[in-house]
């Protein structure tokens, strides 16, 4: 592909396949879709298809064991931690951490760094007291709070934030240090994207449409202690004992998201684990940021000490040059580079299974269009 040409639509990849720099549902591993398309019609040894299969049948037990095992070894998970497959995206979750950890008489602390933290408040605040204990949004969540402005309550019933905010670009580079208390994580869009110590984690839950596979399955990582905070009563779909007791199988799953979960990270430990896959993504991602910061038509959104590896986000001189540049990347083969409509600007999100040929189409696109249009 000629990254620069702007007078026909281009197709960079096998079957047509463009560049999607979508931030979710987001690109898949080539080779899972391959399987996937292939066991589609029917899977070898069960004379049907992976969408007809019961999720009480041998296969399908198969498929959520092999995914668990996936996860544990790619995350490095200690065996004194659950792992779930639930529906309802993170934003149940949003609901279901208040609901199992946050006692009537307690308070929790959350660390706000865009719209998603916010929305969380928002959720949790229906079943208690919350503290804000850090936020940027005077800012206009253009960094991440330092340690050192964090108002941390030794006493809270735990601490939540969220690692990657697809909507500002920014990214926690580690966790914030929280002592004792139990510390939460929405990691919807960083989740797999490089390693981390679980153990300084109480629970950590992602919707898989951005690093784990398709939309439809939100995985959550529980450690067992928290289950005896469960309280009764609790709707059984937010009750996290009950989801643990059955083993992510109270009720019909979302099979064929649990099925593609296995495919992606058996991908994912395919390609060396983490490690290189922390690597590629930043190799993928200072691409693009040397293009921003190598001229002044481009102006990244984000403080350069918080920039996420996954979502990042840039202005250009003014809104018309902005559709301009919307419109052209598309006819490159470069797909989705618009920001979230809350903030405008683009925004170029570039998760595990984004292609390093991506990355590097778009920097060189973004040469040429400032090079014509400065």
């Amino acid at each position: 592909m000629n990254p620069g040409s702007q007078t026909q639509t281009t197709s960079p990849g096998p079957y047509g396949r463009v560049y999607n720099f979508n931030p979710g549902p987001a690109t898949l591993p080539l080779p899972a879709l391959e399987e996937a398309q292939r066991d589609l019609l029917c899977l070898p040894g069960e004379g049907m298809s992976v969408l007809e299969l019961s999720h009480r049948s041998k296969k399908f037990e198969e498929i959520l064991a092999k995914a668990e095992t996936n996860l544990r070894q790619l995350l490095d998970i200690p065996n004194n931690y659950h792992v779930l497959f639930l529906q309802g995206g993170a934003t149940l979750q949003f609901s279901a951490v208040p609901m199992n950890l946050l006692p009537k008489d307690g308070a929790a602390d959350y660390i706000v760094t865009g719209h998603w933290s916010q929305a969380a408040v928002k959720e949790a605040q229906k079943f208690g007291k919350i503290n804000i204990a850090g936020s940027t949004e005077s800012e206009k969540f253009s960094r991440l709070p330092r340690q050192d402005e964090l108002r941390l309550d030794p006493k809270a019933a735990y601490v939540h934030f969220t690692s990657n905010n697809t909507i500002y670009g920014t990214q926690w580079k580690t966790e914030p240090v929280v002592g004792n208390v139990p510390l939460v994580c929405d990691a919807s869009s960083d989740i797999a994207s490089r390693s981390l110590d679980i153990r300084k984690y109480a629970l950590i839950y992602a919707g898989a449409q951005k690093n784990l596979g398709p939309a439809g399955v939100t995985v959550v990582i529980l450690r067992d202690d928290l289950l005896a905070r469960t309280p009764p009563g609790l709707p059984v779909m937010l009750d996290y004992k009950a989801m643990a007791g059955s083993k992510s199988l109270y009720n019909t799953p979302a099979v064929f998201a649990v099925y593609m979960v296995e495919l992606v990270t058996r991908w994912l430990l395919a390609q060396g684990g983490l490690e290189k896959i922390h690597q590629r993504n930043l190799e993928k991602a200072k691409l693009v940021y040397d293009a921003i910061d190598s001229t002044d038509f481009y102006r990244g959104t984000a403080a350069p000490d918080s920039r996420s590896l996954m979502n990042i986000t840039f202005r250009l001189p003014n809104e018309d040059v902005e559709k301009k540049f919307v419109n052209e990347s598309a006819t490159a083969g470069l797909h989705g580079l618009k920001g979230h409509r809350s903030v405008g600007g683009m925004r170029a999100s570039m998760f595990n299974a984004f292609p390093l040929e991506g990355a590097r189409a778009l920097a060189e696109f973004m040469k040429e269009f400032a090079r014509k249009n400065a």
